[in-house]
């Protein structure tokens, strides 16, 4: 069985995923088969595998980190909200209906036999499996019945790295008090405490760094600085929606609209890598301007959102941008939006609303149906008209999540300028982005050579080695390998 360990947090966004990821590389790197594990995750942007099945985005980004393929068995259980209080609770890559929070909390110990088949199906077939833990172990609310923190850890036997967030202040609170907080069992279980996020001089950090080892009798396994890598986002934490108008003067402006239930924002990630490009996310009609590119994107709660879209005044600024002849693409639940009508009969969603009108900008309705749409995807551009029409002949791939069905098999359905698609992914391949922005150049008379290009594949590889070399070079390596091997420290 692979040897295990386990990195928690002291709160959502110490940066978990990030490091978890760089860990996985380091490993790689150094000879190891590596897979990353995460038994319960919450999150929208997810990912459908090869055989079909939906996992959390998180996990594929360490999985590539560690250059093997994402298998629903390292995220098990994913949790979709769909409301305040409910989500969407999908086991092995199936959806098993919507719980509310209450009710899930009640149902979640039935899973253990299922998430402890898929954690030792991994450990089978790899060196090391890299845990990741979820929020905080300290929760006192919710440690009864943990299946994701020390629960998990306690079920792999996995020894626990604990890491704290240094950018938003407080981190030897936060450490001290998650490390007091929990019981001697668990306590005994963390072998190593990480700063995360440091700007600065780490000299004058010292002094802090030994107090903090006298006061918890748990070593510092190191300082990892604040890293500046491209890597995907896991959730609507991400840095990425406060860019709301610094780069809005770039030669080409690309705006995505912020849905309150936004999902898989992920699949717009390629725009990013172009020196000239600016992607900005907006939830206001004034935060608009005139973009040369306006992005719908993913959500879970499709009706909701497109009620809000009404309510706040964006929709209204969208249709007139596309009637001024503004390029409008909607992915998943935005391409849902721009139909005539979207209907809920069966109450898939959870909402009240069971059917609302769409913005009416394609020709097309859709209804929602119990059974989901999980699969990957692939082909060739054909019959697209209009401004994207230079796409036709590429090849594109990508993956579906929906609940809803619209009446057309085509990869994208188009209408003047408007344009739509279930394809998350659709702009990764080669040559698709660059073929969006060179039409969007031609209509502006400028030279596609001022934007820059890329190349993604190995853009990626050097943002994931790029990760690893921080990580090894903040984390004490030796003490790392010690802890890996259970070996007394």
């Amino acid at each position: 069985m692979a040897r295990s360990i386990m990195i928690q947090g002291t709160m959502s966004n110490a940066g978990k995923s990030l490091l978890c990821a760089g860990l996985c590389r380091v490993l790689r790197q150094d000879g190891l088969s590596v897979a990353p594990f995460k038994s319960q995750n919450m999150a929208l942007n997810s990912f459908i595998t090869a055989d079909g099945g939906e996992m959390g985005r998180a996990q594929v980004v360490q999985a590539e980190a560690a250059g093997i393929a994402p298998d629903v068995r390292m995220n098990p259980i994913l949790l979709k909200p769909t409301t305040d209080v409910g989500s969407q609770v999908i086991v092995n890559g199936r959806a098993r209906g919507n719980m509310s929070a209450r009710e899930y909390f009640r149902h979640k110990r039935e899973l253990v036999p299922e998430i402890l088949a898929a954690y030792r199906s991994l450990a089978a077939e790899y060196d090391v499996i890299v845990l990741e833990g979820a929020g905080s172990p300290a929760e006192i609310n919710l440690k009864q019945d943990d299946i994701v923190n020390m629960g998990m850890a306690s079920l792999a036997e996995a020894p626990v790295l604990l890491v704290g967030d240094i950018d938003r202040g407080g981190v030897f609170a936060q450490l001290y008090g998650t490390v007091a907080l929990l019981e001697p069992e668990e306590r005994s279980r963390v072998r190593g405490l990480i700063i995360n996020k440091f700007r600065g001089d780490r000299a004058i950090l010292e002094p802090g760094l030994r107090q903090l080892e006298e006061l918890c009798g748990i070593p510092v396994a190191g300082v990892v600085p604040y890293l500046h890598v491209d890597i995907d986002d896991e959730d609507s934490l991400t840095e990425r929606f406060s860019r709301a108008g610094a780069d809005a003067r770039k030669a080409v402006d690309i705006v995505v609209i912020r849905l309150p239930r936004i999902s898989n924002f992920t699949d717009f990630s390629p725009f990013e890598r172009y020196e000239n490009v600016s992607l900005r996310y907006v939830e206001r009609p004034g935060d608009l301007h005139r973009p040369d590119l306006i992005l719908l994107p993913g959500t879970k709660s499709t009706i909701a959102d497109l009620l809000w879209l009404r309510q706040n005044g964006l929709e209204a600024a969208v249709k007139q941008a596309a009637a001024a002849g503004t390029l409008i693409f909607g992915i998943c639940g935005g391409y849902q939006m721009l139909g005539r009508r979207v209907s809920d009969p069966e109450g898939v969603e959870a909402g009240e609303i069971r059917s609302l009108e769409g913005m009416g900008l394609l020709d097309m309705e859709t209804v929602f149906q119990g059974e989901k749409v999980q699969i990957q995807t692939h082909g060739r551009f054909t019959d697209i008209t209009g401004p994207l029409s230079a796409l036709n002949g590429l090849e594109y791939t990508g993956y579906e999540i929906h609940m809803g069905r619209s009446g057309s098999a085509a990869a994208v359905q188009c209408a003047g300028n408007v344009y739509g698609s279930y394809i998350h992914g659709i702009f990764d391949a080669d040559g698709v982005s660059d073929r969006v922005l060179q039409s969007i150049c031609d209509g502006k008379k400028l030279d596609f050579s001022v934007l820059g290009s890329f190349d993604p594949a190995g853009y990626r590889e050097r943002q994931y080695d790029k990760l690893a070399e921080a990580v090894r070079r903040g984390l004490d390596m030796k003490l790392i390998y010690r802890v890996l091997n259970k070996e007394r420290i």
